[in-house]
């Protein structure tokens, strides 16, 4: 099963799409809402903090909240009532028809095979930045835009199709910086996923030359994966230190 895709849902096509962020832990539902409204073409429809308040949403059993706007879940899977997939088991039963980015700390892969198999769009593995989630939901908003040109009944051909899809696979791949091995930037983005460092302290937590660690840090940031800022203490020049987007 693959994206769902509803004409009635989708209503006018300029209009944003709505995501329903579900995660139970406070500040990363903050923080997950606030990249979402950083984007262009998305809005925040509400969030839920457990499986039976997404559902509630989802089915229009909130006061406030109409789940025609909502587009699309980001679902955490480890929710205090139940794991994620639980809750999208359910929704494909009711047929309720949204689409789901899956968001989880865990990697298990019987997991990611199962999200896919529910027709979970995309599966971002926790920690992750803005530019991660901008990949996705940019992904994901040209697969929804390739399917509203087709509304009027007429038939899709083959090639739209392979488009459509094509786009939307085009979200799989993370952003990544020329020049830096996939290893070490996925360890340099759980280093500053901690909290902000300077080159010469990224280098002895990756083992390598304060110059290596600086051309690496600059590659990331030239990529949009992380961001420069000053760090201010006691007298004297400023210390540079890169952090993760927020």
């Amino acid at each position: 099963m693959g994206a769902v895709s509803d004409d009635a849902r989708r209503g006018d096509p300029q209009r944003p799409l709505g995501v329903l962020v579900v995660e139970d832990e406070e500040i990363a539902a903050k923080a997950h809402a606030s990249y979402v409204e950083r984007m262009d073409g998305f809005r925040v429809v509400g969030i839920a903090r457990n499986a039976q308040h997404a559902l509630a949403a989802l089915t229009d059993r909130i006061m406030g909240v109409d789940s025609s706007q909502i587009d699309l879940v980001l679902l955490d899977m480890n929710l205090p009532d139940g794991h994620g997939l639980l809750l999208v088991r359910n929704l494909r039963a009711r047929k309720v028809p949204v689409d789901v980015i899956a968001v989880t700390a865990a990697r298990d892969m019987q997991v990611v095979q199962e999200a896919l198999s529910l027709g979970v769009v995309h599966y971002i593995l926790k920690p992750f930045t803005f530019p991660v989630l901008r990949t996705k939901l940019e992904a994901f908003r040209g697969f929804r835009e390739s399917l509203a040109h087709e509304q009027g009944g007429d038939q899709v051909t083959q090639s739209l199709v392979d488009a459509a899809v094509e786009g939307l696979r085009a979200g799989s791949a993370p952003p990544r910086a020329a020049g830096v091995p996939d290893a070490v930037q996925d360890q340099i983005l759980t280093i500053l996923g901690e909290g902000g460092c300077s080159a010469a302290e990224a280098a002895e937590r990756i083992g390598v030359s304060r110059v290596t660690a600086r051309r690496y840090l600059e590659a990331m940031a030239d990529a949009g994966l992380v961001e420069r800022r000053p760090r201010y203490g006691n007298a004297g020049r400023p210390v540079l230190e890169y952090a993760t987007l927020e």
